[in-house]
Formats: structure tokens, C-alpha cells, sequence
């Protein structure tokens, strides 16, 4: 075989790699998707069960601005969960843990705190994935300069080339 066609070889067996990485990266970034859809969901119905939402638990500042009118014996500062708000936090939940078959009951502020930190973290892998996913799809077109090489009609039938048994 010629050096050309080596190269063209070479050129056509890297392209197909990083195609086959392309689409793994894209089928995992739709897992990714999924099981981030699942946790909202999630979190969704734990914050309905506490009657609170992402907004309606007041923030520290407010909770010490109420507090100051009446200082007592109370604290200063009344922590309040963003989720849980004045829901009793250890009241148990069930609560099935990702990549198994088990439901466990656990404590409503560990649930929602299992979930939130999934959460983040399958945020922070999707944009990781979105990114590989578009600097591969950069390089594959531009090394699709191939055509300038081979005809399309012979890059058309190695795409469409399968095996047949005889």
C-alpha cells in the first residue's frame, strides 16, 4: 500500500474513533439527562410535601430582623433548610438510591440533601459532557476535509458499507 493511501487509512481510523467517543459522550449526556429530570422531580415533590419552594423560606437576614423585636432566650439565628423550611425534619421518607433496587426510609433533610448534591454534581457532568461533545463535533468537521481526497460517492459507500453473510 502506498504512503497516500496509509495516510488516508490512518486519517478515516482516528475520524471513526472519535465518532464512536462522540457518541458515547452524547448517549451518556442523555442518561445524564434523564437522571437529572428524575432528581427535580424528586426534590419537586419532597419540597411539595414541606409546602415550601425554591423562594418561599426566608433567608437568615429576614429570620434575624424577626427575631430581633422579641429578644429573649431565644437564638439570635434560626437556621431554616431551604427545603425542609418548618417541615420536621426528621420525619422519615422513603427513598430509592440511585444505581440500585434498594428503597430505604431515611430522614426528609438527608433525602432532599442526597438529592440536591446529585443534583450538582450531574449539573456539573453535563456541562462537562456538552463541552466534549462540542469540541469533538468541531474537530470531526473540521477534519472532514476527506473530500478533498476521496470522491464523496466512495465516502458515501464506505458509511453505508455493512456485511452481509454469504
Amino acid at each position: 500500500m502506498d504512503d497516500n493511501m496509509k495516510q488516508i487509512q490512518e486519517n478515516l481510523v482516528e475520524m471513526e474513533t472519535e465518532a464512536e467517543n462522540l457518541l458515547l459522550a452524547r448517549h451518556q449526556l442523555v442518561e445524564n439527562d434523564r437522571m437529572r429530570n428524575g432528581n427535580r422531580e424528586a426534590l419537586t415533590a419532597l419540597r411539595k410535601r414541606a409546602r415550601t419552594t425554591k423562594t418561599s423560606v426566608p433567608s437568615p437576614f429576614e429570620s434575624i430582623m424577626k427575631e430581633i423585636e422579641g429578644l429573649g432566650t431565644r437564638p439570635l439565628v434560626k437556621e431554616l433548610c431551604a427545603t425542609c423550611g418548618n417541615h420536621d425534619s426528621t420525619e422519615n421518607t422513603w427513598m430509592m438510591f440511585p444505581g440500585t433496587d434498594v428503597f430505604a426510609r431515611i430522614p426528609f433533610h438527608a433525602a432532599h440533601t442526597i438529592l440536591e448534591k446529585d443534583q450538582t454534581r450531574l449539573d456539573f457532568d453535563v456541562n462537562k459532557l456538552q463541552s466534549y461533545v462540542k469540541e469533538k463535533s468541531f474537530w470531526i468537521s473540521e477534519k472532514g476535509a476527506l473530500a478533498d481526497k476521496i470522491s464523496p460517492g466512495v465516502l458515501r459507500s464506505l458509511v453505508t458499507l455493512t456485511d452481509k453473510p454469504k
